[in-house]
């Protein structure tokens, strides 16, 4: 951070015993450890070190172009994917073979997520409309309306009678898969919500009480908290049944993503490549913040005891 770009490149000049590449770096960089899956480039001169990993498999024709979102189902078998070539599709995760095209939003599809059955996909779009698809005959079973601008994000609660989406509009949504209504506006912000994350709160957290009693259409939102990544460089909680402010944590550029790590702490990334890991019980000082680069911070995922982050380097 804070000084040029440095610049190399590799060669291959041949191979080793074993079938492992000999690779040669340019001045100022050093190849370490080299194995059929992976390269280890550091620069001694900046005390900087990068390991290079091949892909397990690449799933070529699957988009024709960028891919905006993705997930796999449950189970493992099946993969949904949305793309700047306007697209939607389910595939078979193990081999890429595409099963459904997914049709019907106007414009840019931003996101879509499996239900916990893995039969079933949510998607938003640019068209401010929320859609539930069947995995198994690509049609679309729900359509919600009610959000002004494209839907950035969009989260499940429980099972999935009830869903999330948060919009360029600057709310964030509870809705009724049964009734395919809106149940609630969580939280309006004034201020595009990038990224949302439910999760289960822990006991000490004081989640503020609803002004009137929840419908019997809500499902699985007590005791639970509701993350916002706000344009506004600020992450916010509220109380998923309450709709009452939790906390209100102000970063270093707009909020792109967040998710749980546990029932205390939480994590965000932002515009300008910072990492926030904070506990929810007390936000006034993170726990750590993590700069690796000046790239943004995409999306970010728990893993094992750790996460994974992505940037847009």
């Amino acid at each position: 951070p804070g000084k040029p770009t440095l610049y190399g490149s590799v060669t291959r000049r041949g191979l080793r015993s074993q079938d492992v590449p000999d690779i040669a770096a340019s001045e100022g960089f050093l190849v370490g450890e080299v194995t059929k899956k992976s390269i280890l480039i550091s620069c001694p001169h900046e005390n900087v070190s990068t390991k290079f990993l091949a892909p397990y498999t690449t799933f070529s024709r699957i988009h024709q172009k960028s891919i905006t979102c993705l997930d796999i189902s449950s189970g493992g078998g099946l993969g949904v994917s949305t793309s700047t070539d306007g697209t939607m599709k389910i595939w078979q995760a193990a081999n890429g073979e595409i099963r459904r095209l997914l049709e019907g939003h106007v414009y840019d599809v931003n996101c879509c997520r499996f239900f916990p059955s893995g039969l079933v996909v949510l998607s938003g779009g640019m068209d401010a409309q929320l859609k539930i698809w069947s995995a198994e005959d690509a049609s679309c079973v729900v359509t919600f309306k009610g959000h002004k601008g494209g839907i950035l994000d969009t989260a499940i609660v429980d099972r999935g009678r009830n869903v999330l989406s948060c919009s360029r509009d600057g709310t964030a949504r509870l809705w009724d898969c049964g009734k395919s209504a809106c149940l609630a506006v969580l939280a309006d912000c004034g201020s595009p919500i990038n990224g949302i994350a439910a999760g289960t709160a822990h006991a000490s957290l004081n989640l503020g009480t609803p002004d009137t009693p929840p419908s019997e259409r809500e499902v699985g939102t007590e005791g639970k908290i509701l993350l916002l990544a706000r344009e506004d460089k600020k992450l916010q909680g509220v109380g998923l049944q309450s709709r009452q402010p939790v906390f209100l944590f102000t970063g270093s550029d707009a909020f792109n993503c967040c998710t749980f790590l546990s029932s205390t702490s939480v994590l965000a990334g932002t515009q300008d490549g910072n990492i926030y890991q904070l506990d929810v019980r007390n936000t006034n000082t993170p726990i750590q913040v993590i700069h690796r680069s000046g790239a943004p911070v995409l999306s970010l995922l728990p893993y094992r005891d750790g996460f994974i982050a992505s940037q847009g380097n």
